[in-house]
């Protein structure tokens, strides 16, 4: 019974995770984007799957995956393959390092951590780490059918907690609850809840309520956009309708 639960729950796992099939990509700035990356990142990305499509719709968001970039060098001194320089949650295959090329041709977003030191930010990617290779409990398939829907009839006070209901596995296979976790290891706040009465007492926000959408409106992670690290002046760009048109030239009659 086990072992046909496991494969089922990798079946399903499988289908939510594969894209929608009347989606198509988009062609943004993706060398920008990898350009711009430091150790430390994390990346949104607006997915295309199923899974995907129900996160979206709980958090009122268009980020519904993330990932923490390694870098070249972390990536090396961690032993991983050349190129895997992303570490992310999958919902079928666990934990797992992965390179640029999952990400390509979807919209992205670079979410940077602000004051954390070199020390701090190799401890919070060996945090991750640690954990690639981790599988999830797959035979809770009660758990994995909260995902079938792709619109859940669910009021909107209460949509974060769903992600949150059940065993726990299935709902760790999101990706932003590991980073959460990778970041709480290291201290560094998210979206963290103050103390009444307190101006600078927090308390954490239990890393399994975390989405992606929640790194991009943290207060404490900068939002960089590749097109303006470099300096930008919309001087620079030329219009197609300001143009001169092209006459064409006027027919002799024979």
């Amino acid at each position: 019974m086990t072992t046909w639960l496991e494969r089922c729950g990798y079946w399903l796992g499988c289908w939510l995770s594969c894209p929608r099939p009347w989606h198509r990509t988009v062609a943004p700035y993706d060398e920008d984007v990898r350009g711009c990356l430091r150790p430390g990142d994390v990346l949104l990305v607006e997915g295309s799957s199923r899974l995907s499509t129900v996160i979206k719709y709980l958090t009122q968001s268009s980020w519904s995956h993330a990932a923490l970039y390694v870098g070249e060098r972390q990536a090396r001194r961690l032993g991983a393959q050349p190129g895997q320089w992303f570490i992310e949650a999958d919902l079928a295959e666990g934990v797992r390092m992965v390179g640029f090329e999952a990400y390509r041709g979807h919209t992205l977003r670079i979410c940077r951590p602000v004051g954390l030191s070199a020390v701090e930010i190799e401890r919070l990617i060996d945090f991750a780490h640690a954990r690639v290779g981790h599988r999830y409990d797959l035979r809770n398939i009660v758990d994995l059918a909260r995902y079938l829907l792709p619109l859940p009839p669910v009021p909107v006070a209460w949509r974060r907690h769903l992600l949150a209901l059940g065993s726990g596995d299935p709902t760790r296979a999101i990706c932003s609850t590991l980073l959460a976790e990778a970041f709480q290891s290291v201290h560094y706040p998210i979206l963290p809840i103050r103390v009444a009465g307190h101006r600078r007492l927090f308390r954490r926000r239990h890393y399994t309520l975390f989405t992606p959408r929640d790194f991009d409106i943290s207060p404490f992670f900068d939002v960089v956009k590749p097109r303006l690290v470099g300096g930008f002046s919309p001087r620079e760009l030329r219009w197609l309708e300001d143009l001169p048109v092209p006459r064409v030239p006027a027919r002799v009659a024979p």
